[in-house]
């Protein structure tokens, strides 16, 4: 038996809101001109959230009213001072990028990874938390004495198929407002078991608020900053991660886009060769529309790559074959990116 973890954050988290802004502008951005191109960054802490990076776009976005919009559906009420600090993307990423060339927005590798443990074809504890954190956010919305700020860890024992056995420790840590804790906790603990019931794991311990108090969080516990949880964003450390966030980039980024289609392609393989687990890695140049190489690796050993499915993940294909200028991505990154 051995010992493995995996964490999320709730939505209030401090790197989360930052992602979620990104994306909430990005979608701004995209629902009046879905040709604009997007990498936009937030950072927040201490009564300022500060926006920068680049777009280019016809469209008219009003970045202040977006961003408290998102403060505002997260819990967070203060008065913050907004800096808008956004400028045009470079010319010379545009010269690879634009619609005649149609190459990769940058360089670098993706992965994507599926396993049958669950019927999201996500690992069972992953799914765990995403559940929690789902259910927190709506009970934050109802419960005054609960905080928005959070996260949780699962620390469970598996076999040597590496499936999940048992959850030795379940933390949770959130924000609330230390009034009410035995109720609330207990609560958090009443909903945990019923979703590890499902799953029929048993958990041995849990250690909810293991510092003894959660009172200040958010931008006034914490700063927070655009793609600091990639492997929350990605599979909880059950799969590798190639160091590019997706938050607040338009999809000929291929860290997004390239990361979505990896994924889709490793749910794919695993039906089609009924496999129990399979990752796939794209990589890409920046301005070379086909990726460098494709390699996908399963329980069954590394599995052949048929020429076609480089023409498939060229950056203009995944976007037409998902859909990509039609996704909500501040939905996205509330709870984690691969969540279906």
């Amino acid at each position: 038996m051995r010992l493995y973890s995996n964490e999320i954050v709730f939505r209030g988290h401090p790197d989360k809101v930052c992602d979620q802004i990104s994306d909430a502008l990005l979608d701004a951005y995209l629902k009046q001109d879905e040709n604009a191109r997007c990498g936009i960054e937030v950072m927040g802490g201490k009564g300022k959230i500060f926006v920068t990076g680049e777009v280019t776009s016809v469209a008219k976005v009003d970045v202040e009213r977006v961003v408290r919009g998102v403060l505002h559906d997260i819990g967070y009420f203060s008065n913050y001072e907004i800096i808008n600090n956004l400028g045009c993307q470079s010319p010379d990423i545009a010269l690879g990028t634009n619609d005649e060339v149609g190459g990769a927005g940058d360089q670098g590798m993706m992965f994507g990874y599926a396993c049958d443990d669950t019927e999201e074809l996500l690992p069972t504890a992953m799914i765990i938390l995403q559940k929690l954190s789902r259910w927190y956010d709506e009970k934050r919305k109802e419960c005054p004495y609960l905080g928005s700020d959070g996260k949780a860890q699962i620390t469970g024992e598996y076999d040597e198929n590496w499936k999940l056995k048992k959850i030795r420790y379940f933390t949770i840590s959130y924000q609330n407002d230390e009034c009410h804790r035995e109720e609330l906790d207990q609560m958090i603990r009443d909903e945990c078991l019923k979703i590890c019931n499902y799953y029929q794991i048993l958990v041995e311990k849990f250690l909810i608020n293991p510092t003894g108090r959660f009172l200040i969080g958010g931008f006034e516990g914490d700063a927070g900053l655009t793609g600091r949880k990639i492997v929350v964003d990605s599979y909880q450390s059950f799969a590798k991660v190639g160091g590019g966030a997706f938050s607040g980039k338009d999809p000929t980024k291929v860290d997004r886009s390239g990361a979505y289609k990896a994924r889709e392609i490793a749910k794919r393989y695993l039906k089609k060769y009924r496999l129990h687990w399979c990752s796939v890695q794209l990589s890409y140049a920046i301005g070379i529309s086909k990726p460098l190489a494709i390699y996908i690796d399963s329980d069954k050993g590394n599995m052949e790559v048929d020429e076609s499915l480089y023409l498939e993940c060229t950056p203009q294909n995944i976007i037409k074959d998902l859909d990509l200028h039609h996704v909500c991505y501040e939905g996205l990154s509330k709870f984690g990116n691969f969540v279906d």
